[in-house]
């Protein structure tokens, strides 16, 4: 897998804990929504046990003039020298990698399943269905704690509105924790949430992404609902 050595453009706050980092893409790199790439700091001033690579989805679309990836930011020395690095600091990018990438028999609907940071490859997939104008039927639910904790939730609504193949579901299952309004959807995404909604799609394939715990929730709810495992796609964010 070819190797790049990219710099940091931007970095900007896209939710409380969570940062998008935009760099330069090269000319020569071209990937698919839902591939993924692994970042190597190049002689940091901090390191510690959990090394200096984090493998990263690719957040931005593929017409998109930069790359961009989105994290929670937790206290580890990657993250920190991260989130501290001056612009233009140079990291290597080696990638793009793995095959979480949408099918492409358009008769088939995709239901898109994100639990908080599991939003980045989807974020990708909209954004290119939209401008290359897929037939796809895309489907995305969206569960958080509460708005604030949601990445890019305002772009996502934006897309569903401009995009009538594309439908938004947003769920917050902590609302007594926020500070802000929400008139969307509570609660976990549960089977009855799931049929509300794709009971009128036929034979959708199912892609599922974010924290292991989550990820095993909705197989299970999947499971229960008769999906066959060959229909389902998934993608665990562990440790983000």
């Amino acid at each position: 897998m070819p190797k790049h050595q990219v710099k940091l453009k931007k970095r900007e706050d896209v939710a409380e804990g969570t940062t998008a980092f935009y760099f330069d893409k090269p000319a020569a790199f071209h990937f698919k929504p839902g591939q993924y790439a692994d970042l190597t700091l190049s002689n940091p001033p901090e390191t510690d046990a959990e090394g200096n690579i984090r493998t990263f989805s690719i957040a931005s679309a593929p017409h998109e003039e930069q790359l961009m990836f989105a994290t929670r930011m937790r206290d580890t020395a990657f993250k920190r020298v991260l989130k501290s690095m001056p612009l233009g600091t140079e990291i290597t990018m080696d990638g793009p990698m793995g095959s979480f990438t949408l099918h492409t028999d358009a008769s088939r609907p995709a239901v898109l399943i994100a639990g908080g940071i599991g939003i980045t490859p989807f974020r990708s997939a909209i954004l290119h269905a939209a401008r290359s104008r897929f037939a796809h039927r895309l489907l995305l639910f969206y569960s958080n704690r509460r708005p604030e904790d949601a990445a890019f939730l305002s772009e996502l609504e934006t897309l569903a509105k401009e995009n009538a193949r594309f439908t938004f579901v947003a769920t917050m299952t902590g609302m007594a924790k926020s500070n802000q309004k929400w008139k969307g959807k509570t609660g976990p995404l549960d089977k009855q949430m799931l049929l509300d909604s794709v009971k009128e799609l036929q034979q959708p394939i199912y892609y599922v992404a974010g924290p292991p715990e989550m990820v095993s929730a909705i197989a299970k709810v999947l499971a229960n609902l008769g999906i066959s495992e060959d229909d389902i796609r998934s993608e665990e964010f562990a440790g983000y």
